[in-house]
């Protein structure tokens, strides 16, 4: 049975980078389901071209754009502060992240800038977030990774590649570390008895000749290979029925149904990703690194 993104209208979504790529198209498809989005981008003029390219497709606008730096933790919290002062935030996806470069890098606060971005960055938005997230009933965080943490190992020990850093470690150990995240989070949101969910996804691969145009945002050629292989409006599927299936349940992994393409299904995770003691491990040091600490309020408002 082909699954189709539910009725949104009232509800809120933040998307990380939702202005280009797969985060443009989980934005346009958020909105032309009824929600309200926000769009978290670096770049103003991009994510102003994304909310014009956005209302042009759906005839619906986006809720706001704010700029969102995830490699300095100060652009965070502001974003958090930002994000707190609306009147519902039903779903924050973590959609944003980066590729390492050949040499290493540091954020502005100084960490190891790839996990820094796709990780250590998120962990501080979600728990800066989490009083208007549980705040609103059956709200979620859902957690991008990447079919990468099933060809490379995660190093708990060398978190940052300060022993050793080669572009497909930094950026596996980013990935590893999200979806260690995101079932640690699941846990202890259960734990406390929090009315959210935490959901992980993979996008598996989609490829922007595949992408429907949109003016301003991507330019994919005139012809195209008769390939099986998705677009990134497609590979958006898995974060969206993370975010927005009733049925989908905190510590879930969704991802397309044939690993690289496919419809959105759960998928199951690298077995190190259920680990709780690696998890609690890197929860601690995360805490420490962002010097964000999570809290656990109650759901009424």
């Amino acid at each position: 049975m082909t699954w189709k993104t539910p009725d949104l209208t009232g509800r809120t979504y933040a998307v990380t980078g939702g202005n280009a790529g797969i985060g443009y198209f989980i934005s346009e498809q958020l909105t032309a389901a009824g929600a309200g989005v926000v769009i978290l981008a670096r770049n103003a003029d991009r994510a102003r071209a994304a909310a014009d390219a956005i209302r042009n497709q759906t005839g619906k606008a986006v809720a706001a754009t704010l700029p969102l730096d995830l490699a300095d933790l100060d652009s965070v919290a502001t974003a958090a502060a930002e994000l707190s002062k609306r009147d519902r935030l039903d779903g924050l996806i973590h959609n944003a992240g980066i590729t390492a470069g050949k040499q290493r890098q540091t954020t502005r606060q100084g960490l190891e800038l790839v996990v820094g971005t796709n990780h250590l960055g998120h962990f501080a938005l979600a728990a800066q977030t989490m009083p208007i997230l549980a705040a609103t009933p059956g709200s979620r965080v859902v957690l991008v990774s990447s079919l990468t943490t099933k060809l490379a190992k995660f190093d708990p020990e060398d978190l940052q590649s300060e022993r050793s850093y080669t572009q497909q470690k930094a950026y596996a150990q980013s990935k590893h570390a999200v979806l260690l995240f995101a079932f640690e989070l699941d846990r202890r949101l259960r734990a406390s008895g929090v009315d959210v969910r935490a959901i992980a996804a993979h996008p598996g691969l989609g490829l922007n000749p595949f992408s429907p145009a949109r003016p301003g945002i991507n330019r994919p050629p005139k012809f195209r290979l008769p390939l099986p292989i998705q677009g990134k409006d497609r590979a958006a599927r898995p974060a969206i029925r993370a975010a927005t299936d009733p049925d989908a349940l905190g510590g879930q992994y969704y991802g397309p149904k044939l690993g690289i393409f496919g419809r959105p299904v759960v998928v199951s995770p690298p077995q190190n990703s259920g680990n709780p003691e690696l998890a609690a491990r890197l929860w601690t040091q995360s805490e420490q690194l962002t010097d964000v600490t999570f809290e656990f309020p109650t759901s009424e408002r």
